[in-house]
């Protein structure tokens, strides 16, 4: 029996994520054809302390998120050009992008992903007290990982997303926050 990698022992994943070339497009596939939504934008996004290959950078990106069950389904959209994960060769679109793993210890999973061999592409923080990272693990494009340990507050933002979906009638696809 193989022993599992190091990543994978951080936890589930909890987001597919998605670079869509037609974002709009996206939502309506996401929202009329899968059923899932109401998705949540959140327009000029941008990290604290945000470097890209270890180079700071002022990369701008909105996101959209709504959840399939306990899965969140995030649409991100790049607004500027500054280097990231979401221009230039990590830009796959209309397929997998990336998938999260919410950790309680982003050192631990710094941790593991340097045990993994993985590179860091992206790291910045989120919020007064919340970090990520974006790593590749050796999969290339497609197959990068998100290591996310939310700010304080976000769980119930993420709950509150989550509860909208329940039961969702269709109406109102696309919901702006903050």
């Amino acid at each position: 029996m193989t022993k599992p990698s190091a990543i994978s022992s951080l936890g589930p994943v909890g987001q597919l994520a998605y670079l869509p070339a037609d974002f709009d497009a996206a939502v309506k596939y996401w929202t009329e054809t899968m059923g899932v939504g109401p998705f949540y934008l959140m327009e000029n996004v941008s990290l604290g302390d945000c470097k890209y290959k270890g180079v700071p950078t002022g990369a701008v990106f909105s996101i959209a998120i709504a959840y399939w069950g306990d899965v969140q389904i995030e649409l991100v959209r790049a607004e500027n050009d500054e280097p990231s994960i979401n221009v230039g060769e990590y830009a796959v679109t209309d397929r997998l992008h990336h998938i999260c793993i919410f950790v309680d210890s982003i050192a631990e999973a710094r941790a593991a992903c340097a045990a993994a061999g993985a590179e860091v592409l992206v790291e910045g923080t989120v919020g007064p007290d919340g970090h990520v990272i974006y790593v590749d693990a050796g999969g290339g494009p497609g197959t990068v990982i998100e290591l996310l340990q939310n700010m304080t507050g976000a769980d119930a933002i993420f709950q509150m997303i989550k509860d909208a979906g329940k039961d969702w009638d269709g109406t109102d696809p696309l919901r702006k926050l903050g």
